[in-house]
């Protein structure tokens, strides 16, 4: 990696004439990013496919906690991990009780107080909402191992480092607070009691992904669901079934089978489109899929059609819920199954306004894409980093297309190999978690990225990445504009590399006034669709004034059909994501009376309230829809 980088760096406002051999290969990606002896020693395997799909324990529910801001329960007194001494006890993880009076324990779970997981920590306890370090969190559970059976202990989501440890043995460790990581705990259960203990950590870090300056709450804590799940002695461990890159008539992808026995055959069947077909495993366990289909509803947000899927080899049965359809560029256009497309969308944070904290299960995700849904959206773009697979699963249902992202957010150690393998673990986790599900259209690899030879070099990576590990989406990223005078240009490399010129612009609040905005002009010379993919202005739902006040709904509506005027003069634009769904927490924002810690640019308020400007891009949606669904 240090050597490609070095190559990349060397040639990064050259990337055009780079030779196919340079391209990075589709290899799993899962396990870099982390540390090499923790990987070397560690039960981390490539997540499941589907795992909620899978027979499972759920060990959702109360985890007792312990808050270890100087990390106690890790180091000792001379800062060595005690999971790396000879012995390999002595941490927290060890669940350890008294042996008599005399004993001496400086820490009990079962004393400790409680929280839900999932769940994060800053937004159950008043003392922990601002904190950021390590929290131990533990769960006990019920367990009976079967001989021949795989065990695989899954969490959907730990912010940001997790160590975990099951039965006081170290599992391994996981960067990256968005996506999702496994264990093989195979022969490492007990029949009976179990303890699982996990040491997550929320610290900010230069040269982590994303790094110590955003612009959302640093929620940290087990965000998402933990699973024991109970697989055969062969399964299926992964597959991917989407309509080919531009032919809507052949079913493309692949099948990994895992375990005892590889050999033999899939048998794949869709029974309502009448699809059955067998594919011979290869030496390695693994099937290409490329069969012809008949006639096929494509899934679209008008009728988001998903299919029963049935895949079984080795005695294993997977079943799954797939969209198909095609999404491509041709010049200024965005075609949704061969058809032109307006992506009429909206941007969102994981995160209910009404309810601090990270977004808690369905009801919730529903609630925000319900929303979506009354604005008259066919698109949501889920910033700043991957949003729960339940989210995207609800996307396909509900109709709505998605713009996956990962937190390559601002300014990143460009020039650090283990960032770059870290943006690229959670880049592939990302894909490799959500390749099956029609509503998403575009990987993007970040947003508001400084220009840069060592940026362009990391951006780089990160396309070519995306593109070797699905050639069926857009790629894409929020650049930054530039300003020229009254013009407003975009002037970065690596819009050549991505299939938009997508872009952030906030004219009307960063820069100009309601007043003066629309002395600004739009100079695109890309003939790509134009989608843009942040605008808005801040207002504290309620505050009304004038349309030359800040602050108020008057204001921000105002900067909303003014950007309607600005942005129809440019030929190809054919989306956009106004920022944001709702209101969300942010420890930037700190005006004590319009912000007191919220990102005030929602267009629904704190308590749920529309804004004026929600019911404005309602209307120009509407007559975007009219002309484009004719």
């Amino acid at each position: 990696m240090r050597q490609l980088f070095a190559v990349l760096l060397a040639c990064a406002l050259q990337w055009a004439g780079q030779a196919a051999a340079d391209e990075p290969q589709a290899v799993d990606v899962q396990l870099a990013g982390q540390p090499a002896a923790a990987a070397r020693d560690s039960a981390l395997m490539a997540p499941l496919q589907n795992i909620h799909g899978r027979s499972h324990l759920s060990l959702n529910g109360r985890w007792s906690y312990i808050i270890d801001p100087y990390e106690n329960g890790y180091y000792d007194y001379r800062r060595q991990a005690f999971d790396a001494s000879k012995s390999g006890k002595g941490g927290f993880y060890d669940d350890r009780k008294p042996k008599d009076k005399g004993d001496w324990v400086e820490y009990d779970f079962d004393r400790a107080p409680t929280m839900k997981v999932p769940g994060d920590w800053n937004s159950q306890a008043e003392k922990l909402q601002l904190y950021e370090g390590t929290v131990w969190l533990r769960q006990v559970f019920e367990a009976d191992p079967k001989p021949g059976k795989h065990y695989v202990l899954y969490f959907g989501a730990v912010n940001y480092e997790a160590h975990v440890y099951l039965n006081g043995k170290k599992l391994g460790m996981h960067k990256g607070g968005f996506t999702p990581f496994q264990f093989d705990v195979t022969g490492r259960l007990a029949k009976g009691r179990n303890v699982v203990v996990v040491k997550a950590d929320n610290t900010r870090r230069q040269d982590e992904i994303p790094t110590v300056n955003t612009d959302w709450w640093n929620y940290g804590g087990i965000t998402r669901d933990v699973l024991l799940a109970e697989l055969p002695s062969t399964y299926i461990a992964d597959y991917k079934l989407q309509l080919a890159k531009g032919n809507a008539r052949r079913l493309q992808g692949f099948v990994q089978v895992a375990g005892a026995k590889k050999a033999g055959q899939v048998q794949l069947a869709i029974p309502e489109a009448g699809l059955k077909a067998s594919v011979q495993l290869d030496a390695n366990g693994r099937a290409a899929i490329d069969l012809p289909v008949g006639k096929l509803d494509y899934w679209s947000p008008q009728q988001p059609k998903l299919y029963a899927v049935e895949l079984s080899a080795g005695g294993d049965l997977v079943t799954d819920r797939i969209g198909f359809r095609t999404i491509e560029t041709r010049g200024q256009d965005i075609l949704l199954n061969g058809k032109s497309v307006f992506l009429r969308g909206i941007s969102l944070h994981e995160e209910n306004p009404l309810i601090p904290g990270r977004l808690r299960g369905q009801g919730d995700m529903r609630m925000l894409l319900q929303w979506a849904k009354e604005l008259n959206c066919n698109f949501v773009r889920l910033a700043h980093y991957p949003h729960s697979e339940e989210m995207t699963r609800l996307a396909d249902e509900m109709g709505l297309m998605v713009w996956a992202e990962v937190p390559v957010y601002w300014t990143i150690s460009w020039t650090n190999p283990a960032t770059l393998d870290n943006a690229a673990t959670q880049l592939g986790d990302m894909i490799v978690r959500d390749k099956n599900r029609a509503s998403v259209i575009v990987w993007s690899v970040g947003n508001e990225t400084p220009i840069s030879a060592p940026r362009n070099a990391f951006m780089g990576s990160l396309v070519r990445t995306a593109r070797s590990l699905d050639d069926t989406r857009l790629v894409a990223a929020a650049l930054e504009i530039h300003r020229k005078g009254r013009d407003i240009t975009i002037e970065d490399p690596l819009a050549e590399l991505i299939d938009l010129a997508s872009f952030n612009e906030y004219a009307g609040w960063y820069w100009a006034s309601n007043a003066e905005m629309l002395d600004f002009r739009f100079d695109i010379r890309l003939d790509k669709p134009v989608v843009v993919t942040e605008f808005g202005a801040d207002a504290l739902g309620g505050y009304h004034a004038d349309a030359d006040t800040r602050w108020s709904e008057e204001y921000q509506d105002r900067l909303y059909q003014n950007q309607f005027k600005m942005l129809s003069g440019i030929p190809g634009l054919r989306g956009m994501t106004p920022w944001v769904l709702a209101d969300f927490r942010s420890p930037r924002r700190q005006h004590p009376y319009f912000q007191d810690f919220w990102n005030r640019k929602g267009l629904i308020s704190d308590d749920g309230k529309k804004k004026q400007a929600f019911w404005t891009l309602k209307q120009h949606y509407d007559a975007v829809q009219r002309r484009y669904e004719k």
